[in-house]
């Protein structure tokens, strides 16, 4: 069943799907453009550092010229490293549109560097007139340099234009179809929130539509509800409690009309009367009539009726016996058995009884109606007040020379408090039993008389974790030192 809580989640990561796509492509756009950039800044940057470069190199020569000494011939070596640097940075710009210029500007620092060598030389040998023939050259070679970087940059803005006119075209289709894009999602995403806003409010209005016919008194018309979330179980449970009503209000018609009939009869059978017929019932008839009935519906063909009244009769026989006689571990479970039956045709498929017996265990003694007042008391919690039923678990077993009867069901639990209160200061669970009339108080007080000890019996349970009940009868004396106990 899909939730609303997850169809809002699903809408919400479409919509940051859409999102983060569309952030991560226009981020590549702009990266690769940066990129782009970046590189012909990079190549623009690297032809004029040689020219930078050269200028340094110039001037380097020019001071070691006027005043040789080791500190300016240092730099005048460094200056020339720098420049051979350069030039290697600057072969990796070359293309097809700057070949040959580019092949005449490295072969221009080569000169330069030649020149500046020579000049050195011939100053250290003393010939001062080619010294500074050289350097004249080697200037000269400077400012062709510097010519030639701005052909190459010129080379390069024009290589390039046809690039920058690209990319603006580019930011225009790219500017284009955002809106487009834009668009097309902004109308998808209205689209589907009119479809989304639908599933949730065709159903509620369906639900309000309903409960103005209920409200007018027509519990006859089905509630329809096609979807799959909460708001179809609401509308399923809602369909059910107008089929109850419409089933108690059917109910009431017809216990008014019995009502009408006997109150028009009223005058054949005074009221003193029926008390008094009613209190001369005798058991055994009451019991010979309910074997008449089950008979009469076996022999009708409606086994599963007459196998109900028949369990009715067996209850109703064992719960008039006297409460202070012990019967055996076999006897209790037939009599459970019988009332899961009754209870099973009331609750059908929302009653889930689970049994797990070790006959070795059926002779033990143990007070009359001791099982029935719990099992019971767990229908009650675990059971009826819950939309989908509950399983009730009956396990019988022994250990440790006890016979552990353990009575556990699935319902809506109680506190530790609470349980402890059952136990210590004779509260009860539910008031008195419903076919019984024995609570569970009632229940423990005969339990710890029959043993001889308070620890007969234990609850464990905690809020919306189910109730577990142990019973634990000792295998030994118990039964001969306890078969008469006191009903107190």
């Amino acid at each position: 069943m899909n939730s609303i809580q997850r169809k809002i989640l699903t809408m919400s990561l479409i919509v940051l799907f859409i999102m983060v796509t569309i952030w991560m492509v226009l981020t590549y756009y702009n990266q690769k453009t940066q990129e782009q950039y970046n590189d012909i800044l990079q190549r623009y940057l690297r032809m004029n550092e040689v020219t930078d470069r050269s200028h340094q190199t110039i001037t380097a020569l020019n001071d070691y010229l006027q005043k040789p000494t080791a500190l300016k011939q240092q730099t005048l070596n460094q200056s020339k490293e720098n420049i051979m640097m350069a030039k290697q940075q600057t072969i990796s710009l070359r293309n097809k549109d700057n070949a040959f210029t580019l092949t005449s500007f490295i072969n221009m620092i080569d000169s330069l560097v030649a020149s500046a060598d020579l000049s050195v030389m011939f100053l250290e040998q003393g010939n001062g007139e080619q010294s500074a023939e050289k350097f004249e050259e080697a200037t000269r070679i400077d400012k062709y340099i510097a010519e030639t970087t701005v052909t190459l940059i010129d080379k390069e803005v024009r290589t390039y234009d046809a690039f920058y006119r690209g990319i603006i075209e580019q930011s225009a289709e790219l500017k284009r179809l955002g809106i487009w894009l834009l668009s097309l999602i902004t109308i998808m995403l209205l689209l589907f929130t009119y479809w989304f806003s639908l599933s949730i409010t065709r159903p509620i209005q369906k639900l309000t539509i309903a409960a103005k016919e209920l409200s007018r008194g027509r519990f006859d018309k089905p509630i329809a509800v096609h979807s799959n979330d909460e708001i179809s179980f609401l509308a399923k449970t809602f369909d059910r409690m107008r089929i109850n009503i419409n089933n108690l209000i059917s109910e009431i018609q017809q216990k008014a009309q019995l009502e009408s009939e006997l109150q028009q009869n009223k005058l054949l059978l005074k009221e003193s009367q029926l008390i008094s017929l009613q209190s001369q019932i005798n058991p055994h008839f009451l019991f010979n009539t309910l074997d008449i009935l089950s008979k009469k519906a076996y022999l009708d063909g409606s086994e599963e009726t007459s196998d109900l009244i028949a369990n009715v009769a067996g209850l109703l026989r064992y719960n008039l016996r006297r409460l202070d006689r012990a019967v055996t571990l076999e006897e209790e479970l037939s009599v459970i058995l019988k009332y899961i039956e009754i209870q099973s045709a009331r609750f059908t498929d929302r009653l889930r009884f689970v049994l797990e017996v070790d006959e070795s265990c059926l002779q033990l003694l143990l007070p009359c109606l001791t099982l029935q007042p719990i099992i019971e008391n767990a229908v009650i919690h675990a059971v009826e007040p819950l939309e989908d039923g509950g399983t009730i678990s009956l396990r019988i077993y022994e250990k440790e020379n006890l016979v552990l009867i353990e009575i556990e069901d699935d319902g809506t639990g109680m506190t530790a408090e609470k349980a402890n209160h059952i136990l210590t200061e004779g509260g009860n669970a539910d008031g008195v039993g419903h076919s019984t009339g024995i609570g569970f108080s009632n229940v423990v007080k005969r339990l710890r008389l029959f043993v001889g000890d308070d620890d007969v019996i234990e609850i464990r349970s905690a809020p919306q974790e189910g109730t577990k009940v142990t019973i634990k009868m000792p295998i030994v004396g118990s039964a001969a030192e306890h078969v008469e106990i006191v009903n107190r």
